[in-house]
């Protein structure tokens, strides 16, 4: 099977590792890709990943016989759709399935219908109703960019000036706002492969917004990520599967607008059961890396049987035993303003994933962009997985660079847990 992965990303380059140990993937391709994925990969160019257009004859000159949408931009600006249309296998929803992440609004809709468990929320598009708006919500504040926002738009906080500023700057730049209630509990990630009914989980993830050690600083994209989750009843995916995924399957399936590809539940995991913090139409960085470094069974064929709608004849995943963890290494600057254009060191280190990067003309790997790397680590528990990681890690080096230290330490030492069920 030739694959073409669309992205340039940590989540592609793991997505291609797994894909190129695949004994049925005959041929791989990353478009546009990065200085760490050619070593996997063609890399045959694309200017634009979300013109549908673009990826369409890219797809037809490589003569891709699937292609695996990474980033949401793509998804949301129908490039699923162009592909479907040409005739050509695509795992990744139509931009109708992408809605789900693309509007935070539509999605609250959606686990309406489906009677799904989620916060309360209320959606401001006029400047003028957002005090009367903030003042039916408690402390702490959740405020949300209804678009795209690439993880960076939620503002959590107990200062209500702040939740302010976060919604009216969000206004100004002519998005909507969501309002939400806060939900307690630790946060967890489910990705789960879809074609429209059937619906396979894969590992359950748990992955660290915060710029900083225990949780200090603005939302990032994910700075780290762990999986498995120690610390999870072992009920926990198929109550998720039952309660969450499958209805909000079934409600856009019966809107006439059926959900193919992967869909990533972001969840709290409160007092009262697991609640939706968000729905995504892709893959997660930096959970994706952790998950498909456990995975053990064809990647290609689960994602062949989603795009070809046979889900429920493909035997289950299977996974290795242990854990993996990943750090994430961003530049100065990130979230804001970042520096570009260092030499990094050790970029090509086993365990290296990489995602703002290019490959200077003298062979030299050079920053491109805010997250610049996902170190992955593995072994036989989490504490091992942690040790493995940062050991890896110490042999990079960016001028600049930052990461957390903190990652997967807490539930390693016992310290994650379940809240009482009231």
């Amino acid at each position: 099977m030739r694959v073409l992965v669309i992205g340039s990303g940590a989540r592609e380059h793991a997505l291609l590792l797994v894909l190129a140990g695949d004994p049925q993937v005959t041929a791989l391709a990353a478009a546009p890709g990065n200085a760490g994925t050619a070593a996997l990969a063609e890399h045959p160019g694309l200017a634009d990943p979300s013109s549908g257009e673009q990826v369409v004859a890219l797809a037809r000159s490589w003569r891709a016989d699937l292609v695996v949408v990474g980033p949401e931009a793509p998804l949301v600006a129908g490039v699923g759709d162009a592909l479907r249309d040409a005739g050509i296998l695509c795992f990744g929803p139509t931009a109708a399935g992408a809605r789900i992440e693309g509007s935070k609004a539509f999605a609250k809709d959606v686990m309406a219908a489906a009677d799904v468990p989620t916060a309360r929320s209320e959606a401001v598009d006029n400047p003028g109703d957002l005090d009367a708006a903030l003042s039916r919500f408690d402390a702490p504040w959740v405020v949300k960019d209804d678009g795209l926002a690439a993880g960076k738009g939620v503002l959590v906080t107990s200062d209500v000036e702040a939740a302010r500023r976060h919604a009216a700057a969000v206004l100004e730049n002519g998005h909507p706002v969501l309002l939400e209630s806060f939900l307690d509990g630790p946060e967890a990630s489910l990705f789960c492969v879809v074609d429209g009914t059937s619906v396979v989980p894969l590992l359950p993830a748990q992955d660290f917004k915060r710029l900083g050690d225990d949780d200090a600083g603005p939302n990032t994209g994910g700075m780290g990520a762990y999986a498995p989750l120690p610390w999870a009843p072992a009920g926990l995916v198929d109550e998720v599967v039952d309660t969450i995924v499958t209805p909000v399957v079934t409600e856009l399936a019966a809107r006439g607008t059926p959900f193919s590809g992967l869909l990533y539940a972001g969840l709290a995991l409160t007092s009262s059961g697991p609640q939706v913090i968000e729905f995504n139409c892709r893959f997660g960085d930096p959970e994706t890396q952790v998950v498909l470094a456990l995975l053990r069974s064809s990647p290609s064929s689960l994602f062949l049987a989603a795009a070809t709608g046979r889900l429920a004849e493909e035997p289950a995943p299977a996974w290795s035993d242990g854990a993996a963890v990943t750090v994430v290494v961003a530049a100065e600057g990130y979230p804001g303003a970042v520096r570009t254009g260092d030499v990094i060191q050790g970029a090509d280190g086993p365990g290296v994933l990489h995602a703002g990067t290019r490959r200077r003309d003298d062979g030299a790997v050079v920053s491109s962009g805010g997250r610049v790397l996902s170190v992955v680590g593995t072994g036989t528990d989490l504490d091992a997985a942690r040790a493995d990681a940062y050991q890896r890690l110490a042999a990079v080096h960016l001028p600049g660079g930052h990461h957390r230290t903190d990652i997967a330490r807490d539930a390693a030492a016992g310290l994650v847990a379940m809240p009482v069920r009231a």
